[in-house]
């Protein structure tokens, strides 16, 4: 481990920021009761308010401003907040449906995507093994979809959804806090349009629940906020390929959590797509690591 203490922060943070990410399945399975969009609805609204609070104690109003000034920026925030907000409401929903194997498959999916939209996009080319990786994943897709006649349509969902919602953000001089608390407001509107004009339900009228249901439903301000806080104090110290192996946290505790304890059903199916996915991501950390290594001896 780094002898640097910004280093050894930094990994705290990470650590800190995918374990909480790992886990928060165990948040949404307390709210089976509550539909995936009301849940939504909340995390938005609550987010909010968690967000303007730090947003005011880090004294960052003045780079919200300026986001606000510029109708590109805005636009473009539009763009990431729809893929943000259905990237949270499908994640929600496949937790409280059985399908966090899915989740976690997404998860693991994210960052060779990633890599895919950096060569589409970014004009970034793709070195031999990331090749390699890249190709192995596929073919444990093609054999799932070619063998048991299904395509990881959550999944891909969900990894689709959020690399685009990354790649967007990259391209934006839009720090992550401001940029986030913007994208809760642009999608707050239509929270609170759903709460007012949805169907009652049994926990939609807070004033009817019970205190816990709404200690939950509130605290999904902070479930959305606080990792994101670690992982952004983490990317300011750490490279980014140091940063990239903790990713691998969140999607693990999920499958563990979604095997051990929730009884969800690791099939050959998905044994097949998994150890594919898992075998590309080795390589593709092997390889990050072994060029990163390459540039600093250089």
């Amino acid at each position: 481990m780094s002898s640097d203490p910004q280093a050894k922060k930094g990994m705290l943070f990470a650590a800190l920021a995918f374990m909480m990410w790992g886990v928060a399945p165990v948040y949404f399975k307390q709210l089976l009761q509550v539909p995936a969009l009301e849940i939504l609805a909340h995390r938005v609204i609550w987010s909010v308010l968690f967000l303007v609070v730090i947003v005011g104690i880090m004294h960052q109003w003045h780079k919200v401003r300026f986001v606000l000034s510029n109708p590109k920026y805005l636009a473009m925030l539009v763009l990431s907040a729809s893929l943000l907000g259905f990237n949270w409401g499908l994640f929600i929903w496949a937790v409280n449906n059985d399908h966090m194997l899915d989740a976690s498959l997404g998860y693991y999916i994210n960052p060779l995507l990633n890599v895919l939209l950096g060569v589409t996009f970014l004009s970034e080319r793709l070195r031999k093994w990331q090749m390699i990786a890249v190709a192995l994943a596929a073919s444990g897709v093609v054999i799932q979809v070619v063998s048991f006649g299904s395509f990881p349509t959550v999944a891909f969902a969900l990894a689709g959804s959020f690399a685009i919602y990354g790649l967007i953000r990259k391209k934006m001089p839009v720090e992550s806090l401001p940029g986030l608390l913007l994208e809760a407001l642009i999608l707050l509107p239509a929270a609170l349009l759903y709460w007012w004009l949805s169907t009652p339900t049994s926990s939609s009228n807070m004033m009817m629940n019970d205190i816990e249901l709404n200690v939950l439903l509130v605290s999904a301000g902070v479930v959305t906020t606080l990792p994101l806080l670690c992982f952004t104090a983490a990317a300011k110290r750490l490279q980014y390929s140091t940063l990239g192996f903790f990713q691998y946290i969140g999607p693990s505790l999920m499958f563990m959590l979604a095997v051990v304890f929730y009884g969800e059903i690791f099939d050959m199916e998905r044994v097949v797509t998994f150890v594919c996915i898992w075998s590309a991501l080795v390589i593709f950390s092997w390889d990050s690591w072994r060029f990163s290594r390459r540039q600093r001896n250089a």
